[in-house]
């Protein structure tokens, strides 16, 4: 009877392929959170990796111009030199769609840009931005829209004027969610419509939402829907009572700082509003 023989090159072959086998199979899958909202970057060390982690492909990036420079920021005077705009979300989300990092997210990606100083020139630097990656970004090219895996909106101080006077663009608007009706214009100026969740609903959570806000809030989600605008209310109570019913009213994005507990929440609840790859 013939004995098989084991040599040490061989043992060592088999150890590693059952070693790679073992960390696939344990590597976490991200999950796509079609409602989640990845707001307060600038408390992360890894603003764009602990949102793309996470799941998010909706994110926001609070920018300022400062000395030539967009640098990601809150507030002044906490600047970084070295926390650009490029660096920290642009470079990364090229790398991903190049195949050169393992943390990517399902695209779209929808990267919203909190203009935080003076709308016009901050938006000519950022044209200059966009201009250098401009096969991976949504554009508005002489009348039509083109999808790409990264669309760049617009919010804070918003350069409506400059933007809407183009007719070759790489940018849209956050539209006022209160002026939804005033203005139609869809995918050619606007992606999204916002407003503070105090402006539309005072309800925090206690208690049952009272009718008539339900019904008020319920409303301007079908307007801006109807004009294919996605919903988000900024600044809402951080509570999963708030966003099941917000949810329930047509509201696309739950706005939170909060990254764990509302992507844990939206692959737990039983309407499935998360989608799981």
């Amino acid at each position: 009877m013939r004995t098989a023989n084991f040599c040490p090159k061989h043992l060592t072959l088999s150890l590693f392929s059952l070693l790679i086998l073992v960390s696939l199979n344990c590597y976490p899958q991200n999950h796509s959170l079609l409602n989640a909202f990845a707001h307060n970057d600038y408390w992360h060390k890894r603003p764009l990796y602990d949102a793309l982690d996470n799941g998010y492909t909706h994110i926001e990036a609070d920018v300022y111009l400062r000395n030539g420079r967009l640098v990601v920021a809150h507030m002044l005077p906490i600047f970084k030199r070295s926390r650009t705009l490029e660096r920290l979300y642009f470079e990364p989300l090229e790398e991903c769609i190049n195949g050169k990092n393992q943390t990517c997210p399902e695209y779209p990606v929808m990267l919203m840009i909190d203009i935080k100083s003076e709308a016009n020139k901050t938006y000519e630097a950022l044209e200059q931005v966009f201009n250098k990656y401009r096969s991976i970004i949504s554009g508005y090219e002489n009348g039509i829209f083109i999808q790409r895996q990264i669309t760049v909106v617009l919010t804070g101080h918003k350069p409506y004027t400059l933007l809407k006077a183009q007719q070759n663009r790489l940018a849209f608007i956050d539209e006022d969610l209160m002026r939804a009706q005033q203005d139609t214009l869809a995918k050619n100026v606007y992606q999204t419509a916002s407003c503070k969740y105090s402006r539309v609903l005072r309800w925090t959570g206690n208690g049952s939402m009272p009718l008539m806000e339900r019904q008020r809030l319920c409303a301007l989600v079908q307007i801006a829907h109807r004009f294919g605008k996605k919903v988000r209310l900024w600044a809402s109570p951080e509570n999963e009572i708030v966003w099941k019913e917000l949810l329930n009213c047509g509201v696309d994005l739950i706005n939170t700082d909060k990254l764990v507990i509302l992507r844990d929440f939206l692959l737990s609840d039983s309407k499935n509003y998360a989608k799981a790859d």
